[in-house]
Order: C-alpha cells, then sequence, then structure tokens
C-alpha cells in the first residue's frame, strides 16, 4: 500500500487527481453492505406489503441511480461513462444483504460509484421501512472486489 494521498498538492490543498496520462482500461468494483432489521420486517419486505412498496426494486433501482450521479456527491471524483451497475439484494440472516457491482473502461477505477450504490440502495431499504422499524441498522460498507487499472486486482477476504 502506498503511503502517498493522492488528493492534496504539495501544499496540502485539495485536488482533483490528474489521470489524462492513464490508459483507459477495463475497471470493476464491487462493494458490499446489510442492513439488520427485525424479523417481522424483513417478512414484510419479502412479502412485498411494505406500504411504500416494492423495497427491494425501489432499493436497486435507487442504487443504480447513485452510481451515476457518484461525481456529483464526492467532490474530487471523476465522472465516469459507467457501462454497467448491478445490485443483487437478497435475505441475509435477520436482513438485506446488498452487493453493487460496476463497471467502466476508463482512466481511474468505480470504487466509489460501487460503495455509493451500495450505501444508497441500503439508506433506501431504511427509508422505505422505517415506519415499522427504526432500530434498523446499515453495516459492513465495503470494497470486496477491484479490478483493473495499475494497482491490479483486490479482493477482500
Amino acid at each position: 500500500m502506498s503511503g502517498t494521498l493522492t488528493h492534496f498538492d504539495a501544499e496540502g490543498r485539495a485536488v482533483m487527481v490528474d489521470v489524462s496520462d492513464k490508459a483507459e482500461t477495463d475497471r470493476t468494483a464491487t462493494a458490499a453492505v446489510r442492513v439488520a432489521m427485525q424479523p417481522a420486517t424483513l417478512r414484510v419486505i419479502l412479502s412485498g406489503q411494505a406500504k411504500k412498496g416494492d423495497v427491494l426494486g425501489v432499493a436497486r433501482l435507487a442504487g443504480i441511480m447513485a452510481a451515476k450521479r457518484t461525481a456529483e456527491l464526492i467532490p474530487l471524483c471523476h465522472p465516469l461513462p459507467i457501462a454497467a451497475v448491478t445490485l443483487d439484494l437478497a435475505p441475509d440472516g435477520d436482513g438485506i444483504g446488498i452487493v453493487a457491482t460496476v463497471r467502466t473502461t476508463g482512466r481511474t477505477g468505480v470504487e466509489m460509484e460501487a460503495l455509493t450504490a451500495a450505501s444508497v440502495a441500503a439508506l433506501t431499504v431504511y427509508d422505505m421501512c422505517k415506519a415499522i422499524d427504526r432500530g434498523m441498522r446499515i453495516d459492513g460498507l465495503r470494497v470486496v472486489h477491484k479490478a483493473g487499472g495499475a494497482s491490479g486486482d483486490f479482493r477482500q477476504p
């Protein structure tokens, strides 16, 4: 791991990293998060009985939309031509597991897009179910895989 923070210049000012000299390569990133909830809340989601509608479907769309807007939310992120975004939302014990994968061909990675997609999908699950379970927790947001670019592959154990 490099000890250099790339988003600061020699004087410590925030800067957008210049990626113009980097080659365009295929890049993929996958992020995961989990929304823990009461068993009754999970049953409501899975049965399609939530008052606000299809919780998992809406959360999936929110995650896709969020990935496309990452550069507007994170100040030093480059706007990227996203080729694909997939979100898998599935029961995971007493909650919903969310896995977001983003792909592009570009000069910088899509880790932030994957993290944004996963986190906004989780926030959407919370928003749509908070009336029945205010004790939900969003846990463990992380990059689980990254491929492409000069730094090579990364996989979270």
